[in-house]
C-alpha cells in the first residue's frame, strides 16, 4: 500500500495522470487520496488522442471536489509555437488553446507549456532570431484568452532557460522549474531558484539515472534534493505544486519515500 501525503507540506505535493497501466480517470481515482495535485498529461494525434470528453470532465470536477485536490495541465507536447511557417505555427496555437478552453472547467493551477526547438540542446534553432519571434506571436495569441498569463508555466528544457526568459517576464507569464532536465544539462540549480524565484509556479521533480530523467527521486544527490525542498519552504503565499514527474507506480512510490524524508528541511 502506498503512504498518503496529502496535506502534509508547505507546498502541493503532486504527480502525473500515467502512474498506473489504465486510463486517465482511473489514475485520477488512484491518485486523489494520496496527493494534492495531479498533472494531466494530454495529447492529441492523428491517431489518437486522450483528450477528456465532457463527461470525463464533470467526473474530474468531482473527484477534484471530494478530494481536495487540484490539476495541472501538460499542454501537448510536439508544439512548433516557434516555427517561422505562420500555418506550422498557428496549428500549434490552436491545438494548445484547444486543450486549455477544454480544461478551463477545471480551473487548473497552472498550464504547462514547451517553447520547443527545432532541434534539442544548448541552441533550440538555427535561425533563433526568426523562432523567438515566433514565440513571441504565439504567446499573444495563447493569452488573447480569458485565461491569466500567469497560469501559463513555461517549462524549462535543455537550452539555457535565458534565451527565453525576456518572453515570460514581457508576457507576465510563470516557471515550471524541471529539476531533472536543470541537473541533467548540468546547468546551477541554485542559481535557477534564485534567479526565478518570484516566477515559480511549479516544479517538476524526477531523479537520473544513466543520463535518463523521469526515474525516481533517490536518483538525486542529497544536496540536490537539499536545496530543492529547502527552498520549496519559502513561500508564505500562493504555495507552489511540487510533481512528481514519473510514469510508473513503483517510481513514484519510492519518490514519495524521499518526499516523506526530505519535504520538512528548513520549516
Amino acid at each position: 500500500m502506498i503512504k498518503s501525503l496529502k496535506n502534509q507540506f508547505p507546498f502541493r505535493l503532486g504527480t502525473t495522470s500515467y502512474i498506473i497501466p489504465a486510463d486517465l480517470i482511473t489514475n485520477v481515482r488512484f491518485l486523489a487520496p494520496l496527493v494534492d495535485d495531479i498533472e494531466l498529461i494530454l495529447f492529441e494525434a492523428d491517431d489518437a488522442s486522450n483528450l477528456p470528453d465532457e463527461k470525463t470532465i464533470t467526473a474530474l470536477n468531482e473527484i477534484a471536489r471530494s478530494n481536495d485536490l487540484s490539476y495541472t495541465v501538460h499542454l501537448p507536447l510536439g508544439l512548433s509555437l516557434g516555427a517561422v511557417d505562420k500555418e506550422e505555427r498557428l496549428s500549434s496555437v490552436n491545438k494548445a488553446l484547444r486543450v486549455a478552453e477544454l480544461t478551463r472547467p477545471l480551473n487548473p493551477v497552472a498550464y504547462i507549456l514547451h517553447f520547443e526547438g527545432e532541434r534539442r540542446g544548448p541552441v533550440p534553432s538555427e535561425n533563433m532570431t526568426g523562432w523567438i519571434n515566433g514565440l513571441r506571436l504565439s504567446v499573444r495569441e495563447l493569452l488573447d484568452t480569458e485565461i491569466p498569463p500567469f497560469l501559463f508555466c513555461v517549462e524549462t528544457l535543455d537550452y539555457p532557460f535565458a534565451l527565453v526568459d525576456p518572453i515570460v517576464y514581457d508576457f507576465d507569464l510563470s516557471v515550471c522549474l524541471d529539476i531533472g532536465h536543470i541537473l541533467l544539462r548540468g546547468y546551477p540549480l541554485d542559481g535557477h531558484l534564485a534567479k526565478y524565484h518570484d516566477k515559480l509556479r511549479v516544479f517538476h521533480a524526477h531523479g537520473i539515472l544513466g543520463n535518463k530523467d523521469h526515474r525516481d527521486l533517490g536518483n538525486l544527490r542529497d544536496s540536490d534534493l537539499a536545496l530543492l525542498f529547502g527552498h520549496l519552504q519559502s513561500w508564505a503565499s500562493s504555495p507552489p505544486v511540487l510533481t512528481l514527474e514519473v510514469f510508473d507506480e513503483n517510481d513514484f512510490r519510492l519518490s514519495l519515500e524521499v518526499v516523506e524524508r526530505m519535504g520538512h528541511q528548513g520549516a
